[in-house]
């Protein structure tokens, strides 16, 4: 053994009483899968004595401890309040402090589960943690080898239960991460520490006491400020939903050990409900073996409207209403919203065959069923709550005529409440409770429409719109509203505002927000599949083929039918099966409440044509209120072209009066950024805006831009502060519609301490982009941007679609053939046959390069082009963009903090066990590309490390625009560079053993032999039942195959959880 060995034993000396030590918990076993390789000559035999000194050391300090509760209870408490012995990383604050111990405790709570089911496993999960911290320390090539060494020598069925112990490690860490982030938020709010992202508060503070702006000003402004969220299927949540709820368990018992004063007993009894939750996971099967239908992911999506949004809205308008009561200013009206909320969850059919027209009938009705429940749930609570007499004679008159219904038929009434079983009050309930009346006459309501919901589930052709105009059902959220409205307005007059503003209010704020549908459904459909639509029926009537048309000629067409009242569509008309799926999308979405539906979006939108063809499409089916329809712009190309096309059709009479002065165009970052690079495609996406919203206000048009953002940077995503500030000025006119897709949904909305600083982060940011918007960018940064884009796409495009090697590289070395056995989404990975990069989604090619540890698509281009800039001394531009302008500063802090988590030695392994020699030149083009890009993006922002603070001098005058600068991504996310630091044992194990599954698949897919030792025939019982968990797979294939093919899909996970993002 050289040095290396010596730094690992010298480390696990230092560590031996670390709670981490399996070997300290268990007594050592004779091993179930046999005797543990050794990873080198002495090292393993070093490692495994050092864990049995450990084992003895404690179990004397066992027998020498009072054998009592009480002991039990202290012991317990020291332990969870981590006193563990580590060496620091970093500088020591609080927060870090509190992070690393939180990330001790977890893994130590984990490594109690394994030992116990697993004596011999967790030895080697412990030794493999040892050898990868070792690594991630030393940096050293040796230190490498020694892991891969000990890894490759695991069992097929330990490779399973290792790579799942590290993959669940991850997602516990992570736990830490957010719980260490909501503990930071609760000191920003109790003013313990300062947050450099403003909260609504500090911006009204700022607004009025910084900008000039009068709270009256900065009152309207927010009763007109409006944020749509709108929830995707996009397949980028790896986590299974089971194992979801049961981190969430976790995490919210870790953050009652922080928050909550505990006895001992109650420490452990805490201690014990994470343990139950952290076995829980480890014996649930981390693998989706199904793929999800779009209704399992609309129902997953509702799981967090349900469970945690609809109680957070009207605490953070209460929130908001306390602010601006400190300004002098009163409530928000209302009927007034800061949020909407919508969805494309069994909406979106943009090359998903598996959304149909039932498929959106299903999950209208679903999100209906859940708001009917919430309210069913919220007025039986508040019907315990006001049993106030007193009321105005408007209530009165109104409890009077619903009491004389009743009154008619008093027994069946009885009778049919206490068969519904309610929670109190069956009978009819006395005038001298007015209240009660009325919220008892809303229950009766909302039951029967659930009734009448169920009834039109469980019949498919039945018409949702005219059922619910039943009688008893609900049929508008006007009937729920008004009742409410009045009992508060009758609070308010008899002088109970205290009663009015308690749980009344938060009901009336949910009933304004989510409406009677949750959520409001978005249909997407690509503009190709209406041309064809459109091409069937002229071809039928003998018009010629619309599809041969001209733009012209089609515009003329549309123009022509759209002023007319002929019908258009033949009844009788022979449709190939994609059209009549069309059509019979556009029939549903007629027998739908209108309120359920939000807009109709056209992706791949290019022309006017494409936008007037859903628009007459809709009508000729029977859409009676017709949805607004959105063009989506994605391509480089649809970007550049967006204002010419709004041009086009704003100047059509019969458009700009059929919007009402009001239109909705979406940009799409992620199609944008594999056509173009990163940084070409985000100055497309903002030089796009200002000239939409220019050409807008030219015809006297508001525009409301919807944002197409995916969780990655290289789809757009990003903090949301600085992504919402970076926004041209003038962009958002007090409204806004972004896309929260996959795992994003879990990181805003999946706890409710997290839920609410999403929430202020929106409001904030949307608010300032209004009042105060970043700086208009000068002259010569737009040359710079022009000359920088041009470059990094000339260079991203260059490699990416003309070298000819590349295609082939880039399948070898990554696992994007593999990423379909995910099973995370119900949307295929590529809009046709496999083929270029050209026709695979975004979310694929982000996702397969995050694996690796490259994350190529966010960087690539933009180092050749810093540096040719850098090359013709123009640095003091660069600095004086990266200090001044919201935009430059933002993008650039973004691939930094990308490139922060990126390791090229990683990538050189796949690169080594993956991809033939004659393609490692490609890789290594690569490998430097980034470390060039690395560099040019340190001398960009003038710091000498990534993460680290930047060295750029302010300028004098810039102490007002620096005011308004989002800060950069390492500020914005707390101890991130220590966030990293602390994955990176558990990643690394997981990237080796990923690359040794493809290489063995592979390799069986190409010669059909079993790598290695081709007589694995396991015959021990529980192996067996652990290679047989996927009940959809062939029962002859090979079990070697079976356990390589769930390791792989298990380190995807973890890989994607220790990188926290898929696509």
């Amino acid at each position: 053994p050289g040095v290396s060995t010596i730094s690992i034993f010298v480390f696990m000396l230092s560590c031996c009483s670390h709670p981490v030590t399996v070997s300290t918990d268990v007594t050592p076993t004779s091993s179930e899968h046999g005797t543990p390789p050794k990873p080198s000559e002495g090292l393993a035999a070093q490692i495994e004595n050092q864990g049995k000194i450990a084992n003895q050391q404690e179990k004397q300090q066992e027998a020498a401890a009072p054998p009592n509760q009480e002991v039990a209870a202290n012991n317990n408490e020291e332990e969870i309040t981590h006193k563990q012995k580590e060496t620091a990383m970093g500088d020591a604050t609080p927060f870090s402090t509190l992070l690393r111990d939180d990330d001790s405790l977890l893994r130590s709570t984990f490594f109690k589960v394994i030992s116990h089911h697993h004596p011999n496993l967790a030895k080697k999960v412990d030794v493999i943690y040892a050898l990868s911290q070792a690594w991630t320390s030393s940096n050293e090539n040796t230190d490498f080898e020694l892991l891969e060494k000990y890894l490759s020598s695991l069992k097929p069925e330990e490779t399973i239960l290792v790579a799942s112990s590290f993959s669940h490690m991850l997602n516990l860490h992570n736990l830490t991460e957010e719980v260490n982030s909501s503990q930071t938020e609760r000191a920003v709010r109790l003013g313990e520490v300062e947050n450099p992202v403003r909260t609504t508060n500090k911006s009204l503070l700022k607004l009025t006491g910084v900008n000039g702006y009068t709270p009256e000003q900065v009152y309207q402004h927010l009763c007109n400020q409006q944020v749509e969220l709108v929830l995707t299927a996009h397949p980028t949540q790896a986590l299974r939903a089971s194992l979801l709820k049961k981190y969430a368990h976790v995490r919210k018992e870790l953050d009652n050990l922080h928050n909550k004063r505990m006895s001992p007993y109650e420490k452990i009894e805490t201690m014990e409900s994470i343990k139950s939750s952290v076995e829980s996971a480890w014996r649930t099967d981390e693998i989706r073996r199904q793929k999800p239908t779009p209704q399992d992911e609309m129902r997953g999506g509702m799981t967090y409207v349900n469970s945690v949004i609809f109680d957070m809205v009207p605490v953070f308008h209460r929130r908001i209403d306390t602010a601006l009561a400190n300004l002098g200013q009163p409530r928000l009206p209302l009927r007034h919203t800061l949020f909407k909320f919508g969805s494309w969850m069994g909406g979106d059919r943009d090359g998903n065959p598996n959304v149909t027209s039932e498929t959106t009938r299903d999950v209208v009705i679903i999100a209906r069923l859940e708001a009917v429940n919430s309210y069913f749930q919220a007025i039986e609570k508040l019907m315990f709550d006001l049993s106030v007499w007193r009321c105005s004679p408007e209530l009165k008159a109104y409890a009077i005529q619903v009491a004389a219904a009743e009154e008619r038929d008093v027994a069946r009434v009885s009778e049919m409440r206490k068969k519904r079983n309610y929670a109190d009050f069956w009978g009819p309930i006395p005038l001298t409770e007015p209240f009660r009346v009325v919220l008892s006459h809303l229950r009766d309501r909302l039951y029967r429409t659930r009734e009448v919901l169920h009834q039109c589930l469980v019949h498919p052709k039945a018409n949702v719109r005219l059922s619910l105009l039943e009688q008893g059902a609900l049929p508008h959220i006007d009937e729920l509203y008004e009742p409410l409205k009045l009992m508060y307005d009758s609070l308010q007059s008899t002088n109970d505002e205290s009663v009015a503003n308690a749980r009344l209010l938060d009901l009336i704020r949910q009933v304004s927000t989510f409406g009677l549908s949750m959520t409001w459904l978005d249909v997407r459909q690509e503009s190709t599949r209406h041309s064809e639509v459109m091409d069937t029926i002229t071809k039928y009537l003998g018009l010629g083929s619309y599809m041969e048309w001209n733009e012209s000629q089609r515009m003329d067409f549309l123009v022509s039918e759209l002023k007319g009242k002929r019908p258009l569509l033949p009844p009788c008309m022979e449709t190939s099966p994609d059209v009549q799926e069309v059509i019979d999308t556009f029939r549903v979405l007629a027998d739908l409440p209108s309120d359920s539906l939000g807009a109709y979006i056209i992706s791949m939108a290019r022309t006017p044509s494409d936008v007037l063809a859903v628009v007459l499409l809709q009508r000729e089916c029977g859409v009676r209120n017709i949805l607004r329809v959105v063009p989506l712009f994605e391509t480089l190309n649809d970007l550049n072209n967006a204002p010419a096309t709004c041009r086009e059709l704003f100047s059509n009479d019969w458009y700009k009066a059929h919007i009402n002065g009001v239109q909705e165009c979406m940009i799409g970052y992620s199609d944008s950024g594999k056509d173009a690079g990163r940084l070409a495609a985000a100055w497309a996406l903002y030089e796009a805006q200002e000239q939409l919203v220019a050409v807008a206000e030219q015809h006297g048009v508001k525009l409301v831009l919807f944002h197409g953002r995916g969780g990655t940077v290289g789809r757009g995503g990003g903090p949301t502060h600085l992504a919402i500030r970076s926004q041209p000025a003038g962009t958002i006119q007090g409204t806004l519609r972004v896309t929260v897709q996959g795992e994003i949904i879990e990181q805003q909305f999946g706890e409710r301490e997290v839920c609410f600083r999403a929430l202020d982060l929106y409001t904030s940011a949307v608010l300032e982009a209004c009042l105060d918007p970043p700086p208009a960018p000068k002259k010569e940064w737009r040359d710079m941007m022009v000359q920088l884009t041009r470059v990094s796409c000339e260079e991203y495009r260059n490699l990416v679609f003309r070298r000819p090697e590349f295609v082939e590289y880039f399948y070898k070395a990554t696992p994007v053939s593999e990423l379909g056995r995910l099973n995370i989404g119900s949307r295929p990975a590529a809009r046709g046959k496999q083929g270029g990069i050209e026709t695979l989604r975004a979310i694929p090619w982000i996702f397969a390069w995050t694996q690796t540890r490259l994350h190529l698509p966010v960087w690539l281009g933009i180092g050749e082009a810093l540096h040719k800039v850098l090359e013709e001394g123009k640095v003091d531009v660069l600095h004086d963009m990266y200090l001044n302008w919201p935009f430059f500063q933002g993008t650039m802090d973004l691939v930094e903090m990308v490139m922060a988590k990126a390791d090229a030695r990683i990538a050189v392994l796949y690169d080594r066990m993956l991809v033939e020699e004659r393609l490692w030149h490609l890789g290594e083009e690569i490998r430097n590309r980034l470390r060039s890009t690395q560099a040019a993006i340190l001398s960009v922002a003038d710091k000498s490390a990534l993460l680290g603070p930047s060295l750029v001098p302010a300028a004098p005058n810039s102490k007002k625009l620096t005011a308004a600068l989002p800060v950069s991504h390492a500020m914005s996310t707390p101890n991130l560079d220590l966030k990293i630091q602390l994955r990176a044992p558990y990643v690394a194990p997981l990237n080796i053993m990923q690359c040794m599954c493809l290489k063995a698949l592979r390799e069986y897919q190409r010669t059909g032999n079993i790598p290695g030792d081709k007589g694995y025939t396991p015959s021990d019982p529980e192996i067996l039942d652990l290679l047989a968990r996927d009940p959809s797979k062939d029962p002859s294939q090979h079990p070697f195959v079976s356990a390589m093919y769930d390791s792989l899909i298990i380190t995807i996970k973890g890989i994607a959880a220790g990188m926290q993002n898929t696509g």
